[in-house]
């Protein structure tokens, strides 16, 4: 008989799981006593994936395979059954007969339960239906199931559930499998186009004794041996730019980053970004690389540089429009916030109905502020937003023609910020002087100031080239690439509040 999913209650959830559970531990243990343990296999040779059987299935029909994967579905037909199983590769259909298996084999079989993983081994042909299959002629219990797998229509539907216990939405749910393959795959294509653009790839210290290289709060820890605090990294700038200087012209580490604030649909307290740093260039050297990286990105991950996300085409293969923040700002309110002294654009901005705005906000923070609510989630095609100014850039290079405004750029797609560069700010002076105005902001109760790094500083006076710098959020591209409207749908295992 076909095995059908119903949607049930939870109390009939909970009562039948638990019901589950008790008949296939009980079938584990006939199987033990009949000398049957599923969990005794260490190996299993298997010739090939479904996804590959599937795409050469002309060359190798009629040919012996060997598979292996979780059984998903079964039709039992008296002396004939149909079984759906799932391995790295997707799934594929087997087809068992009684008189090819055996007699006993075939009762073990249908005794067998959704969720299991078995090997078999047999030949590819096609059913009448035109279904590649498997014609099996043995099989191996390779591993028991001792819960069900969820209610089809309801479980798949518990978005708690997916983000809780990934590896049953990874089971169940062959989007998220594709998502995550995809992921693997631009990941891969990004390390390869850095390695061809000579890029060496380096790791930075995940433990710091100072969060530095972002404005973020960071999460505290402890080491017992040298008895400090100590803290997981906000950034992996600063180490970085200590190997420019040390002498490497070229490099760039893609790691995971961990910051304790919000958590919403782009943000999640540990995520993975790249960060590379380039000797003798600039921003607009920078600039046109991340263009470079996005757009290669986009055609490797996806086949094409025209991402589809909702019912918005965003065309990441044309050349990416560059405005500054000023501009933009007057564009979407009319205001040239930047223009203004210091309390005509505070005024201004209460006028446009910005809340956030404080009596000590210089003009530089006001246009940060209407950016964010006017301008951020419009950006919708690529833009590179430059000249941000000092204040919200405190290791960013000034701009000599308007030392109140920065060599920086943040690169937005889907109204959500990808990128975010500079030409590095090399002056020790500068860069200390910088340190100490986050350091009183911190010590006046801004918990996402910066720490003074004064090792960094250091290292800046032995002198550090012209670099351009540039980090990109790895995950909020996949969100792109993949379609997805949350970072959760991106990242393998989020964090979740522990249930009580």
């Amino acid at each position: 008989m076909e095995e059908k999913n119903t949607v049930l209650t939870e109390e009939q959830q909970a009562r039948e799981l638990s019901e589950q559970r008790v008949i296939r531990r009980d079938k584990l243990a006939a199987l033990r006593a009949a000398g049957q343990d599923p969990f005794e296999q260490v190996k299993y040779e298997k010739t090939a994936l479904s996804d590959e059987l599937n795409a050469s299935f002309e060359e190798r029909e009629g040919s012996e395979v060997s598979v292996a994967g979780r059984i998903l579905a079964r039709r039992i037909m008296g002396k004939a059954s149909f079984a759906t199983i799932r391995d790295g590769g997707g799934n594929i259909q087997l087809y068992f007969r009684r008189d090819d298996v055996g007699e006993e084999a075939y009762a073990r079989f249908k005794a067998l339960d959704i969720g299991d993983i078995i090997g078999v081994k047999g030949v590819l042909f096609r059913t009448k239906t035109g279904e590649i299959s498997i014609h099996v002629y043995s099989y191996e219990l390779l591993s028991k199931s001792l819960i069900p797998l969820p209610e089809k229509f309801h479980g798949l539907r518990d978005v708690d559930l997916r983000y809780r216990q990934r590896y049953l939405d990874l089971i169940m749910n062959e989007e998220s499998r594709q998502t995550f393959k995809m992921r693997s795959k631009m990941v891969t294509a990004l390390r390869a186009f850095m390695d061809e653009e000579g890029f060496m790839e380096v790791e930075t210290p995940i433990l710091q004794t100072e969060a530095g290289g972002a404005t973020a709060r960071p999460f505290i820890t402890h080491h017992n041996t040298l008895d400090i605090d100590m803290y997981l990294r906000i950034a992996t700038e600063l180490h970085l730019k200590r190997l420019i200087i040390g002498g490497f012209e070229k490099v760039y580490e893609i790691g995971r980053i961990f910051r304790n604030e919000g958590m919403d649909a782009t943000h999640n307290p540990e995520f993975t970004t790249i960060e590379l740093y380039q000797a003798y260039t600039d921003v607009f050297g920078i600039l046109e690389l991340t263009e470079r990286i996005v757009r290669h990105l986009a055609i490797e991950t996806c086949g094409t540089a025209v991402v589809t996300v909702g019912e918005t085409e965003i065309d990441l293969g044309a050349p990416f429009r560059r405005a500054t923040m000023r501009e933009l700002v007057a564009e979407k309110t009319g205001v040239d916030v930047y223009g203004l002294s210091d309390e005509e654009a505070r005024e201004a901005c209460k006028k446009l109905g910005i809340e956030e705005i404080t009596a000590d906000m210089s003009r530089g923070k006001c246009l940060v502020a209407a950016f964010e609510a006017f301008v951020e989630d419009t950006l919708v095609q690529p833009t590179f937003v430059l000249d941000h100014p000092v204040e919200v850039s405190p290791l960013a290079k000034r701009r000599a023609d308007d030392p109140m405004l920065t060599q920086r750029f943040e690169l937005f797609i889907d109204g959500h910020e990808i990128a975010n560069a500079f030409s590095e700010l090399n002056d020790p002076i500068d860069q200390y002087d910088r340190f100490v105005e986050q350091a009183k902001a911190r010590a006046a109760g801004d918990e996402e100031a910066q720490m003074m790094d004064k090792d960094f500083v250091t290292a800046m006076e032995y002198g550090m080239p012209p670099t351009g710098g540039m980090g990109m959020g790895i995950d909020r591209l996949c969100m792109l690439f993949t379609g997805r409207s949350t970072i959760r749908d991106v990242v393998l295992f989020p964090t979740m509040k522990p249930i009580e």
